[in-house]
């Protein structure tokens, strides 16, 4: 705590700001966008290394904040206080941090595949700021941080070979597609039931949200999101869409398919809430999301190739 209370002292309404907005580009919403934008307009095997990354590192993550159960720095010590616009997005437990481990997994794999030197360094700048980040803003210490970046180098190093086979091999890439779903539920059967000690379900005073229920929350919306994944690669065998379009065309594309993503994200949202708060529905919102993503939407490809090209 002594780093973090270092940390505490120093902070001021500027810094603070800037340090919130480096922390922002951890989070779920900043991932996905990458991954879509790499899979979309870039090489979509990028997109599907990225994103294979991202969703096993959650498994990962999840389960080891559940089964280290350590708190957040502000219950371990009353009398640290965490910065006001960081609550929202530091539920459950703390170590390890996700933040840190989804930055290492984004822009680490964006590192580990370009071939640009100033672009690999300006990603690991960029992961290791927004670890310094978590701290700084009082929802994590440097234990969190350090095992998340160290577990987020480790799957960007260890997937790297496993998507180039996946490449060359449909049975492969079904076969770790499987794998990975295996994990989820494996993981969703240990959330459900081990017997968990009282406080795990005790709903956080700062947050309002208890630890059981984000772990749960989190795996549900796994198992929808590799689920959707599984109908995106046979979508996508299938069509074998081209990620290639004229700048205009490129923009189009990104800026309305994420427009509609995240309308459908708060739509699918409002509207599976009132009908249960079972989180099967949150599988639900998920697998669609995704499925959107890389199965309904590059339908549209072949008109945002075709916005902005040159006549001959």
């Amino acid at each position: 705590m002594e780093l973090l209370k270092l940390l505490e002292g120093i902070r001021f309404p500027a810094l603070n700001w800037l340090m919130q907005i480096i922390t922002f580009c951890g989070e779920e919403l900043v991932f996905m966008a990458v991954a879509l934008v790499l899979f979309w307009c870039v090489d979509k095997w990028r997109g599907y290394y990225i994103l294979s990354v991202g969703f096993l590192g959650t498994v990962f993550n999840q389960f080891f904040k559940l089964v280290f159960r350590v708190p957040r720095p502000w219950v371990r010590d009353s009398s640290f206080t965490v910065v006001e616009s960081a609550k929202s997005q530091a539920t459950g437990y703390s170590f390890p941090s996700g933040h840190t481990q989804n930055a290492v997994g984004t822009y680490g794999g964006i590192a580990r595949e370009t071939k640009r030197t100033w672009l690999r360094w300006v990603m690991i700048v960029l992961a290791a700021l927004i670890g310094f980040s978590r701290m700084y803003l009082g929802a994590h210490d440097y234990a969190d941080v350090g095992v998340a970046l160290v577990l987020g180098v480790i799957l960007v190093f260890a997937m790297h070979p496993v998507i180039r086979r996946a490449r060359q091999s449909a049975r492969f890439m079904y076969g770790f597609l499987g794998l990975m779903t295996l994990l989820v539920l494996a993981y969703l059967a240990f959330v459900l039931l081990h017997p968990f000690p009282p406080e795990v379900r005790n709903v956080d005073s700062v947050t309002k949200v208890s630890s059981y229920d984000e772990g749960l929350k989190n795996g549900y919306s796994l198992l929808g999101g590799l689920l959707g994944l599984i109908v995106v690669y046979t979508v996508d065998r299938r069509k074998d869409f081209s990620e290639k379009a004229p700048l205009p065309g490129q923009i189009c594309k990104v800026v309305i398919g994420l427009a509609i993503l995240v309308g459908l994200r708060t739509v699918l949202k409002k509207l599976f809430g009132l009908i249960s708060e079972d989180l099967c529905w949150n599988a639900l919102r998920y697998f669609c999301m995704v499925a959107f993503a890389g199965a309904i939407w590059p339908l549209t490809f072949p008109f945002w190739a075709r916005l902005g090209a040159k006549k001959k």
